[in-house]
């Protein structure tokens, strides 16, 4: 570390707090996910809470790189890791619940499956996708025993702190229930990483940031910062088409991550800071499918600010509108 940099981690040169450089640090090596799809609904789609789902969720439920949910899990995991490989040769696995809703089942079912991969050669570990509102106290007692026995993350799906915005993306739970789900879990000591989505239909800057800050000050250990990616099929395309959804140019986005890094806590892992969707599903914005060149142009903001992640976290009172 240096004093321009105080938060420069070692093994990859980041101004910010990098899941990768967690794992490594956690493990001694490279580890990476293996996304799965576990075969379950969501609670938003058949009628639990909702139907329809979130307007930008695709028919794959946010798993469209998982595994393919007609194959058994080894299967997917076998196949999924071996993609894998041709990247990296050597390293372990999490094994990464991701597509629709993975505790939206009983918890026979749900331990059936988990235990299913989690003792599969060279796993260290489980990452499980939910929502706030599937998380009944027999689920999270299961969870808190897988807690004490493996290395567990729960990502939660907040978005954002809007209501009016969570009302137009059919979100379906309130921001209230979101603190109530990191509060069950963080009883338990189990990490939470909270997602968060840059762009949405008609949030501003100020807005975009005030749902940052709100992750920066619950107890959660991990974040994930994705940009809005229109898809094909997605109800969100009539929004798109009504002019309730503008895509954020590449500029205005690594600005924004820039800004939001900047007032989190320095030791919240940070799972992710852009993404791209599935090619022949994008609509748009089409500057995210180069995701190397988002990476580095966040990294060459904060060079050129001399900044870096926390620099500005503090526990000022935030209000949302």
């Amino acid at each position: 570390m240096n004093q321009t940099n105080p938060f420069s981690f070692a093994s990859d040169d980041k101004r910010y707090h990098t899941w990768n450089y967690h794992l490594r640090n956690t493990f001694g090596h490279k580890v990476f996910k293996v996304a799965l799809d576990g075969g379950f609904d969501c609670p938003n789609r058949d009628g639990t809470v909702a139907h329809g789902g979130c307007t930008f969720c695709s028919a794959a439920g946010s798993g469209d790189f998982a595994g393919n949910r007609a194959d058994d899990l080894v299967t997917q995991f076998n196949a999924i890791k071996m993609k894998m490989h041709e990247k990296w040769k050597d390293g372990k696995y999490m094994a990464y619940f991701q597509a629709y809703t993975n505790t939206h089942a009983p918890v026979e079912e749900l331990r059936e499956k988990y235990e299913s991969v989690l003792g599969l050669n060279g796993v260290v570990g489980l990452s499980i996708a939910t929502r706030p509102d599937c998380l009944p106290d027999d689920v999270v007692e299961y969870l808190a025993e897988l807690n004490k026995r493996t290395y567990l993350w729960v990502e939660l799906g907040l978005q954002t702190v809007h209501e009016r915005t969570a009302m137009l993306i059919n979100r379906a739970h309130d921001f209230n229930c979101y603190v109530e789900g990191v509060n069950k879990l963080r009883k338990h000591g189990i990490r939470v990483c909270s997602h968060i989505i840059n762009g949405l239909p008609l949030e501003n800057h100020e807005m975009m940031m005030k749902t940052a800050k709100a992750v920066a000050d619950l107890d959660v250990q991990g974040i994930k910062i994705h940009l809005l990616h229109l898809l094909k099929g997605t109800p969100l395309v009539k929004q798109y088409e009504k002019g309730k959804l503008d895509f954020m140019s590449q500029d205005e986005y690594v600005n924004l991550v820039c800004d939001q890094l900047e007032i989190i806590p320095p030791e919240l892992i940070v799972h992710r800071i852009t993404g791209d969707g599935p090619i022949d599903l994008m609509i748009g914005p089409m500057w995210s499918v180069n995701k190397w060149n988002v990476l580095n142009s966040i990294d060459a903001e904060l060079k050129r600010r001399n900044s870096y992640q926390g620099k500005f976290h503090n526990k000022e009172e935030v209000t949302f509108s």
